[in-house]
């Protein structure tokens, strides 16, 4: 597995104390702390979301049922004769 370095810019000052805090908490350096959180972070799987069926009538069922009218389908023609 090979290494790679990574710099990340434009960290809060607010978000870069809470990671010295943690990582102070944790006995390690900041820079382990964020390792630690990226593996964490990223070595879970992801959660599956809802399909959008069941997120449409997550949506809708406030809304009450509605029950539709089908037309009465008519046969099937036949195709034409294009010879």
């Amino acid at each position: 597995m090979g290494v790679t370095t990574m710099t990340i810019r434009n960290v809060d000052e607010a978000l870069k104390t809470r990671l010295r805090v943690r990582a102070a908490q944790h006995g390690r350096s900041m820079e382990d702390e964020a390792r630690d959180i990226l593996r964490s972070a990223l070595s879970a799987e992801a959660p599956r979301g809802r399909s959008l069926v069941e997120a449409i009538r997550a949506r809708m069922a406030p809304l009450g049922d509605v029950d539709l009218e089908l037309p009465v389908r008519e046969a099937i023609r036949n195709p034409p004769d294009l010879t």
